[in-house]
């Protein structure tokens, strides 16, 4: 998170995922009101782009495919959705678009873009990991970064399982694990030592260091990610490792483009629900 003065770093051998009892959800919530103006600019700018473009570095749709170019009579939910803008791509390929978020501050940056582009979208505050909405409500379920990493795996997805209609599809991206194994507990930059055990890792509680963007986010192992799906029930279509474009330079997101030319920095979990 942007701005605000020096905390306390987490030692190594102290990565311990929170208790229960510490209200992620209430410190993530704090993390995004209090940044939400900082990304006022790119919520505009990818609301008025001709097509998609994922992640840190913009990778295009047309290399990736998480949505189909005709959504026309589809139920879709963005869980997570900040902005909105992903909300945005869906509506303008017909689809019947839900958007929850927890922070009411970037909800009111998605409402204000929605009214302008004309885009007739619910959008919901609320917590991804207990949405309220109805049982097999959707077709069709995403998540770029928001519940992808800022929510518990084990509770988001199962939520995301209970919404979808049978042959019903959830497309997530996020950080690749090995940004976290590979990024110093002080929050400076990931680099090329392994900073943190990969067989143990559910995350980093971030809300202790100075780093953009801050919060509690989860990840898992590739092993434990493919045991809760087959847990679930989910069916993995397609996997796939996003690498920052060659000619790419400096740092964006704690990741500098030189490290994520080498190593995968965000991957893309394309799933089904059985029908």
């Amino acid at each position: 998170m942007r701005g605000g003065g020096p905390r306390a770093t987490l030692p190594l051998d102290d990565n311990r995922r929170p208790d229960m009892d510490r209200d992620h959800v209430r410190i993530n919530r704090d993390v995004w009101n209090a940044d939400a103006e900082n990304w006022v600019a790119a919520g505009e700018r990818l609301w008025a782009a001709d097509a998609p473009v994922w992640g840190n570095w913009g990778a295009p749709e047309a290399g990736l495919g998480l949505l189909r170019a005709d959504l026309s009579g589809k139920d879709a939910i963005e869980l997570g959705c900040g902005t909105g803008y992903v909300s945005g791509w869906m509506a303008r390929r017909g689809a019947r678009v839900t958007g929850i978020d927890v922070s009411p501050d970037q909800l009111a940056t998605a409402r204000r873009l929605a009214r302008e582009h004309g885009a007739d979208i619910t959008l919901i505050e609320g917590n991804a990991e207990a949405t309220g909405l109805p049982d097999a409500a959707f077709d069709f379920a995403i998540s770029e970064y928001g519940a992808a990493i800022w929510c518990r795996p084990e509770v988001w997805l199962r939520e995301a399982w209970r919404l979808l209609r049978p042959g019903g599809k959830l497309v997530f991206l996020g950080n690749h694990p090995l940004v976290l194994v590979c990024s110093p507990a002080s929050g400076a930059p990931c680099d090329r030592t392994l900073h943190r055990p990969y067989r143990t890792l559910w995350g980093v509680d971030w809300s202790v260091v100075e780093i953009d963007p801050s919060g509690v986010c989860f990840n898992l192992p590739m092993s434990g990610w493919m045991r809760l799906f087959a847990d679930i029930g989910f069916v993995v279509e397609e996997y796939q490792e996003i690498y920052i474009p060659e000619g790419e330079t400096g740092t964006q997101s704690s990741i500098p483009a030189a490290w994520g030319q080498d190593f995968p920095a965000e991957q893309v979990w394309h799933l089904g629900k059985p029908g």
